[in-house]
């Protein structure tokens, strides 16, 4: 097994890292620019613009994976409503690009998804459920699916998850559990939105289950989430309940007040029986990941 993984520099890619050198999984790790992860080691690390066709190719004939997790994409929801040719870029044509690469070594290609496929109308969304995305993103990200759901060759996979969170090495962007803590240790005024239901998803969980579905060869679409549902200030609640910290500064506001560019869906949340029972995935609970981080109050 030799794992393609773009993305690495990000959260999930960085948790992939970790995991093949903890299982002895041969691997390369890619992202846009030089190596900002200190525990991928360089001779595992290429520089990979993954919407240049040509750097994709000779990355494949000089490493010849037999499976590929992309990871990589553009997930700043706002970002792309104001930027959809390059969120078009990023998330349809270069999904496009390493796709066919992928075909023609025959590896297994596995795409990271989102709960944003959805439009929240129902939750509690199981993988066959249909998708209605409410923004450039989403539907960036269904195109994506639909490029692998269409084709005749079928050694693929597909996971969606929501709101990934824990820490990471040199990270472009914070999430909602660290942003959080910051906040509230600062004791500054914080607004958060009681109208969103969301699972959040701890990033070695994901990680776990994402090499899991390559090392069991399996194929089809994947919900891989955390356990349980709340909403965006019940997550910020217990997080300030957990470390101590004073929750006076918490204002609960409603969504249309914050005036964002993208939509998004009330409530996702995961049917995760399909994971539980052929990957044996068994999600950590939100309040047992917050001791897991390397938190100094």
């Amino acid at each position: 097994m030799r794992l393609l993984i773009t993305g690495s520099n990000g959260l999930l890619g960085q948790k992939l890292v970790k995991l093949c050198i903890q299982k002895g999984v041969q691997f390369v790790a890619t992202s846009k620019g030089e190596n900002r992860n200190p525990d991928c080691p360089s001779i595992n690390y290429f520089e990979l613009d993954i919407t240049n066709p040509i750097e994709i190719s000779h990355l494949f004939e000089n490493y010849y994976p037999t499976h590929v997790i992309h990871t990589a994409a553009i997930t700043n929801v706002d970002y792309c409503e104001d930027h959809i040719e390059e969120c078009e870029d990023v998330n349809i044509k270069a999904t496009a690009n390493l796709f066919e690469a992928s075909k023609r070594y025959q590896a297994h290609f596995q795409l990271l998804s989102t709960d944003f496929v959805f439009d929240g109308e129902k939750g509690n969304y199981q993988e066959d459920d249909s998708v209605n995305p409410l923004s450039v993103y989403a539907k960036s990200k269904v195109d994506g699916e639909n490029i692998l759901l269409n084709d005749e060759y079928k050694n693929w996979s597909i996971v969606r998850t929501i709101i990934v969170y824990g820490e990471g090495h040199n990270l472009s962007r914070s999430n909602l559990i660290l942003w959080s803590i910051d906040a509230l240790k600062k004791g500054n005024e914080i607004k958060v939105v009681d109208d969103q239901f969301r699972a959040p998803t701890w990033a070695d969980d994901l990680a776990w289950g994402c090499l899991e579905i390559v090392l069991r060869d399996k194929n089809g679409i994947f919900h891989i989430s955390g356990p349980d549902t709340f909403s965006i200030l019940e997550i910020v609640n217990k997080v300030a309940d957990f470390f101590g910290l004073d929750k006076k500064c918490i204002v609960p506001i409603k969504s249309d007040t914050l005036n964002q560019a993208a939509k998004r869906p009330p409530k996702t949340g995961f049917n995760l029986d399909k994971s539980r029972k052929e990957l044996s995935y068994n999600p950590l609970k939100l309040e047992e990941t917050l001791e897991l981080l390397n938190i100094k109050l």
